[in-house]
């Protein structure tokens, strides 16, 4: 086993900054989209809030809540990505899908792929890979709508 050098304290420290760094850039990139979404919910007169500790852990069961008077209310799980598919881990969405149907809500994916825009789907359209759910971009593109065509006023 090779001896720890002087500096092994300080190469400690920097990788422990660096996960922080990456992982809380990856949160407020999350945090970002969903507060978008909040607002798009906001401009079409639907009311809409983030839930409390979304992206922070297993405790909260979906990103947003959304209604309109005279209209269903909705559960939405946000996913954001520069790749060309979406990975939600398998507890995520059983998690989700169960909270949707104990509160009585529609379940919906909200996906947004670089430069392509928010599409919304309904999570039967994800593909099963064993581990996760996955939702591809061309799926999206198939199966999902745009904000107006999904939530029709």
């Amino acid at each position: 086993m090779p001896k720890p050098t002087a500096d092994e304290p300080y190469k400690q420290e920097i990788y422990k900054s660096l996960f922080f760094f990456l992982f809380m850039s990856n949160k407020a990139k999350g945090s970002k989209a969903e507060r978008e979404l909040v607002k798009l919910f906001t401009e079409q007169s639907w009311r809409a809030v983030r839930v409390a500790g979304s992206g922070i852990g297993e405790d909260s069961p979906c990103d947003i809540i959304a209604a309109r008077t005279g209209k269903k209310g909705y559960t939405i799980e946000a996913k954001s990505s520069k790749k060309s598919t979406i990975y939600i881990s398998r507890e995520q969405i059983q998690d989700f899908m169960l909270f949707s149907h104990l509160i009585g809500l529609t379940p919906v994916i909200a996906a947004r792929f670089n430069r392509e825009g928010w599409l919304f789907i309904n999570p039967k359209y994800l593909k099963d890979t064993g581990k996760y759910w996955a939702l591809s971009l061309k799926t999206a593109k198939e199966k999902g709508k745009r904000f107006s065509q999904f939530f029709k006023n």
